[in-house]
């Protein structure tokens, strides 16, 4: 082995590391900025009265990818979506927003932090998890996305660690966040009337997906 193939490693490990460096301090000044902005408020005041119609929903989606990668909470994004918009286009918003925020969380993790993190990998539950998604991306993308018990960054930036591919994990992710999100965009919608039977529905849902990722989370322990 050569010298320069001997002081190349201890450098290509300080890029991967610098690289993850740049990734945290990217994510901590974007959770910073919204904490600043404040995006609850827009629940509070409502929309700007000047921004209307399609425009409106494609910069909502925008905020809400940007405000997604940040680690806001997505069901008070989702909230908000129905509120501003009502469910027939919050929807949509909220979706794209899902689908733009997982796909910057994927680019960045994959670009920024893959080559420091996949050696670190360890143990069987971390090596197991990486095996599913580099082999079974899809399907296990979708599962994760159907039940709310997976943190939407933790499988964001696990897919960006594993083999898994870019396209296939969008499209999971588009595909699995439909329930869940139309449920917190319909209960947003028709939060100022709590009694209505929609509402009800949607937030009986909701406690009822929240349930069976309990279960199946407690499933998966005692399998261990």
């Amino acid at each position: 082995m050569s010298e320069v193939t001997v002081l190349s490693h201890p450098r290509s490990r300080l890029a991967s590391w610098a690289r993850l460096a740049l990734l945290v301090a990217l994510l901590s000044g974007a959770a910073t900025s919204v904490m600043v902005w404040d995006p609850q408020r827009l629940l509070a005041h409502g929309w700007p009265a000047q921004l209307t119609g399609a425009a409106a929903v494609v910069l909502f989606a925008a905020g809400y990818g940007l405000c997604a990668l940040a680690f806001v909470p997505r069901p008070l994004l989702n909230v908000g979506a129905g509120a501003l918009f009502g469910a027939q286009a919050g929807l949509p918003a909220a979706l794209a927003g899902t689908v733009l925020g997982a796909g910057l969380a994927f680019v960045l993790g994959r670009l920024l932090g893959r080559d420091a993190l996949r050696p670190l990998l360890r143990g069987r539950v971390l090596l197991a998890a990486d095996r599913q998604l580099s082999e079974h991306g899809f399907r296990t993308m979708l599962a994760m996305r159907l039940f709310p018990g997976v943190p939407f960054a933790a499988a964001n930036y696990s897919a960006a660690v594993s083999q898994m591919r870019l396209a296939p994990f969008l499209l999971a992710t588009a595909l699995g966040s439909v329930p869940n999100t139309a449920a917190y965009v319909i209960a947003g919608s028709r939060a100022a009337t709590p009694t209505s039977p929609v509402f009800l529905i949607a937030m009986g849902f909701i406690a009822l997906t929240g349930l069976a990722a309990v279960v199946l989370a407690a499933r998966t322990r005692r399998k261990r």
